[in-house]
């Protein structure tokens, strides 16, 4: 005896589940899969933003292709919703705005605003999307322009000048409760803090940290928990631990440690980026010429403070920014004077680089940022 009915009824079921598997594995295969875009400086090699892809099954990177022409792209910085990409343009004291191809990643030029200082070198976009905030390295200045519900950038609403006799605003961000930006000056080693309204778009004077004299601070790291930062000092190459009160919008100074090996003798150098591991149980920071390599830190999981762990120089020169992608296993870093992004597995345990011996050859690299393939 047959019964078609539940016969059909359960080819039906099985055929389902079998299309909600295939569903699940490409959606995880996509996954697996990041765009990776590249800010340089730009010359008769590169002309603008690159992007290429990196599939994380392998730690491989497919050859790069130029996403936007624009000038002197050496920092840029997502929107939220991923549909906009912000660049200062350093040599022309301006910031860009760009519309991103879901499909191809190409980048469609929006407009440009100017920054109001000398050579803007770092910017981000609050939580809120709401808002970018640069900062001007020449005369140390920061900024904020508004961003409009196209993606394209509004006359400033708020600019601070720093104050002192050598000023160079090196970085700007945001903490985790969006209400207060911190200025990194290395001239006036001072981590300068304002309040800042997202909705208003405004920063407001509202204290300063002052790191070691001579440290030179640069660039800047958040915990995960979003109560400790971490700063490099790029003149006297350290980095510096510190506690954050995210409700006074205050810094405080736990430790400071080279970032050098305790064998090698400083003879000039300079760091250039922070980037605290997505778990939250490491810290690097990359040391440029002569030294070129990445210097490894644990984290204690309780004080937060830093041990000393290793540096990989396998391939780096003259490392500037770099960048772990978001399921933390790879790290990426743009050798400026090396022509090229090269690739290091992460060791889940130790926090330790291992070559993978990837690579992508982009001339005067020197800003890496992850986007996921939809």
């Amino acid at each position: 005896m047959t019964f078609p009915k539940i016969n059909e009824c359960r080819r039906r079921l099985v055929a389902g589940l079998l299309l909600a598997v295939a569903l699940a594995c490409g959606q995880v295969q996509a996954q697996e899969k990041y765009r990776v875009y590249l800010g340089t400086y730009t010359d008769k090699d590169s002309k603008g933003i690159y992007q290429c892809e990196m599939n994380l099954k392998d730690g491989s990177l497919s050859p790069a292709t130029l996403a936007g022409e624009t000038s002197d792209p050496s920092f840029i910085a997502f929107h939220p919703n991923k549909k906009f990409l912000y660049a200062v343009n350093e040599g022309q004291a301006a910031v860009s705005a760009f519309a991103i191809d879901e499909k191809t990643g190409k980048l469609t030029f929006l407009n440009k605003q100017p920054s109001q200082g000398g050579a803007p070198c770092h910017l981000v976009v609050d939580a809120t999307g709401k808002n970018v905030l640069a900062a001007n390295y020449s005369g140390g200045s920061c900024i904020c322009l508004p961003i409009e519900a196209d993606g394209k950038l509004g006359k400033a609403t708020s600019f601070q000048q720093h104050e002192g006799k050598k000023k160079n605003g090196h970085s700007i961000h945001v903490d985790k409760a969006n209400k207060f930006a911190l200025c990194c000056d290395l001239g006036l080693d001072k981590v300068i803090i304002y309040a800042f309204d997202a909705g208003k778009g405004t920063l407001t004077a509202h204290g300063a940290f002052d790191t070691p004299r001579g440290a030179g601070p640069r660039h800047f790291a958040w915990h995960p928990d979003g109560k400790t930062a971490y700063i490099n000092g790029e003149s006297d190459l350290t980095i510096i631990a510190c506690a954050y009160d995210a409700d006074k919008g205050i810094l405080t100074q736990r430790q400071v440690l080279s970032t050098l090996p305790r064998d090698v003798a400083r003879k000039g150098g300079s760091t250039a980026e922070t980037v605290v591991h997505p778990s939250g149980k490491f810290v690097y920071v990359s040391n440029r010429d002569p030294y070129n390599s990445i210097a490894i830190f644990s984290i204690d999981p309780k004080t937060r403070k830093l041990t000393a762990v290793a540096h990989q120089g396998m391939g780096v020169k003259t490392p500037r920014n770099f960048a772990i992608e978001p399921t933390g296993r790879y790290m990426l870093v743009a050798n400026q004077s090396g022509g090229n992004v090269i690739v290091f597995r992460i060791n889940q345990s130790t926090g330790a680089l291992t070559p993978t011996g990837a690579s992508v050859q982009v001339a005067n690299p020197v800003c890496v940022r992850f986007m996921e393939l939809k």
